[in-house]
């Protein structure tokens, strides 16, 4: 799950975050949300679990050769014949799809990027009109204190603690890192409606360490 700007700790590490189909249930995926287009599939993580729930295609995308085989691979292993994985770099290229053929776009931990608006865009462009965005991004806490001693232990404890018990302090880092490069939730809620997305709404898990954003694909901008 690499743009030109982010990097991504272990498989083992980004899996540990969430469960997977319990974040895509919230955000509204069914089996009827027809195809589903993953920006950024990463390790997989997102677009197995899609398609073990949707009856349509996951269509999973990754800058990195390394993340799509591993996609496939892992596609294979547990059966999900409805998923393709294909490289692509998906701010230069996007995702070649057709207009208006998608169902459900998720872009999850990649809009920390230098353009995130570029993949916005190209969302907007794949989703047929009622179709829905899903996003999920680590955010900045809402609540001052809590940020405050979120971002203390995030940098100074998290690192030292992963890293010794993992061999791999630099994965510990990414999770702040992320953080640090990307607006509140409400800004990005602010972008999608910009965008021409209509109904988005946020919640936050974890005490606002992560955000969920829904938004619908409105017939025009």
């Amino acid at each position: 799950m690499k743009t030109r700007e982010s990097g991504m700790p272990g498989e083992p590490v980004w899996s540990a975050f969430f469960d997977a189909e319990a974040v895509l249930r919230t955000l509204g995926l069914r089996p009827n949300s027809g195809d589903v287009v993953d920006f950024g599939c990463g390790y997989g993580t997102f677009a197995i679990p899609a398609a073990g729930i949707t009856r349509g295609t996951v269509h999973a995308f990754d800058i990195d050769p390394v993340m799509v085989s591993a996609t496939q691979a892992r596609a294979e292993v547990e059966g999900r014949a409805n998923v393709v994985a294909g490289r692509r770099d998906l701010m230069a290229e996007g995702t070649g799809l057709p207009n208006d053929s998608i169902g459900y776009a998720m872009l999850f931990n990649i809009l920390h990027c230098e353009q995130p608006g570029v993949l916005l865009r190209e969302a907007w462009r794949v989703l047929a009109p009622g179709g829905v965005v899903a996003i999920l991004e680590f955010s900045q806490p809402p609540n001052a204190a809590f940020a405050a001693l979120y971002n203390f232990y995030s940098r100074r404890v998290l690192p030292r603690i992963g890293g010794a018990l993992s061999g791999s302090p630099d994965a510990y880092t990414y999770l702040p890192e992320s953080v640090r490069k990307f607006p509140t939730a409400s800004d990005l809620a602010s972008r999608m409606r910009a965008t021409g997305f209509d109904a988005v709404e946020f919640e936050y898990l974890t005490g606002g360490i992560v955000a969920l954003h829904i938004g619908v694909r409105k017939a025009e901008r």
